[in-house]
């Protein structure tokens, strides 16, 4: 046993006593920090309920609606179909999460969390999106008994994730990628010299959200999309008859089973290694090395386990998610930056982002 271990076990000795927590609820110097920590355990026990009225929130337009505009009850009645007392009981509950409050004494508008949240589109559709995840996690212990992904919400939703996915629509889960994907690649832009490469292949891509974002900031730059058929014509559609279409290559195909495209210096990985299994990431990996010339460049974008301030969103969150997915797990930097070198990259290095609880980005250069 490492002196890590003994220590942690000695602080649970003493932070599990009783007898310490009513001695530090009563002195002076400790009792704020007395506070902190029961207010913690209490978020523990209470978040679901939560997380609850903040889809009720949502997904009735209410939100929306407050930001908008100052409401009063009768008028969310109106909205949400409830009673007078179930509304008021909603608006106090949002009130207590600082969803929404009453600054004049009759009518409502959103609290400052709420605010945040309103302007945040990508994290209000994953709201919205929770329903699956809920209804996946119901019995939690009934989900970790199973194999990932059986007979799961989620491994329908993301049909691509699971095997014979490819056959199946890829319109939803697009939809949602394009509503989320921007608070994960928003993180690089400003922050990584997209515009001293000649041209970026996006593998993943999407409907091409980012390389939208990416023609718009580097504009000499000639950009690619590799993914699935069913989903490059969605990106088709987006950029036809736009100025961007001249510029931008469209590849169909899968990474499990199709060559990387070739004749790219940069190739972007945003938020894909984390939805796929070890021997699927690793191939990945190795597939990019492989299609790289010399001194080419991989950079991966994703939410990262481990990060120092959000480890509750990186094993926590996204390791129950997608653990119900099917497929994939979160992984510290350390070890995508060991998978970067065993893939054949001779150098890794980090890129800052301003909001690593959102995402961290990775550079691998292959040798010259």
């Amino acid at each position: 046993m490492n002196w890590k271990m003994r220590l942690a076990l000695r602080r649970n000795a003493v932070l599990g006593s009783a007898r310490f927590q009513r001695w530090a609820s009563h002195w002076p110097i400790v009792r704020s920090v007395a506070r902190y920590r029961a207010a913690r355990q209490f978020d523990l026990i209470a978040g679901f309920v939560y997380t609850q009225v903040t889809q009720v929130y949502v997904t009735t337009g209410l939100l929306a609606a407050l930001r908008e505009r100052v409401m009063r009850l009768d008028e969310v009645q109106g909205l949400t179909g409830l009673s007078e007392a179930a509304a008021l009981r909603l608006l106090r509950a949002g009130e207590g999460i600082g969803l929404s409050e009453s600054a004049q004494e009759g009518v409502w508008t959103l609290g400052r969390t709420g605010a945040e949240l309103s302007a945040n589109d990508g994290a209000m559709a994953m709201v919205a999106h929770h329903a699956l995840l809920y209804r996946d996690l119901a019995n939690p212990l009934e989900l970790l008994r199973r194999a990932p992904g059986e007979g799961t919400a989620l491994s329908a939703f993301w049909t691509y994730a699971m095997p014979g996915g490819a056959e199946q629509s890829a319109q939803p889960y697009s939809q949602l990628m394009a509503a989320t994907q921007p608070m994960v690649w928003q993180q690089v832009i400003g922050h990584y010299r997209f515009d001293s490469h000649r041209r970026m292949l996006d593998v993943g891509g999407g409907s091409g959200g980012f390389v939208e974002a990416i023609g718009t900031h580097a504009t000499g730059l000639k950009l690619g999309i590799f993914d699935l058929p069913e989903v490059v014509m969605l990106a088709r559609n987006r950029v036809a008859g736009t100025a961007l279409e001249p510029r931008v290559a469209l590849h169909p195909g899968s990474f499990r089973t199709d060559p990387i495209p070739t004749g790219y210096d940069l190739v972007t990985l945003v938020r894909i290694l984390h939805d796929h299994d070890d021997d699927v990431a690793q191939a990945l990996l190795g597939s990019i090395f492989e299609s790289l010339p010399s001194g080419g460049k991989l950079l991966i974008i994703e939410p990262m386990a481990r990060t120092r301030g959000a480890k509750a969103m990186g094993d926590s969150y996204f390791g129950l998610y997608l653990w119900a997915m099917g497929s994939g797990r979160p992984r510290p930097f350390a070890e995508i930056a060991g998978m970067a070198r065993k893939a054949g990259f001779a150098r890794v290095v980090e890129i800052d982002t301003p909001l690593p609880i959102i995402a961290r980005a990775l550079l691998a250069r292959k040798a010259s």
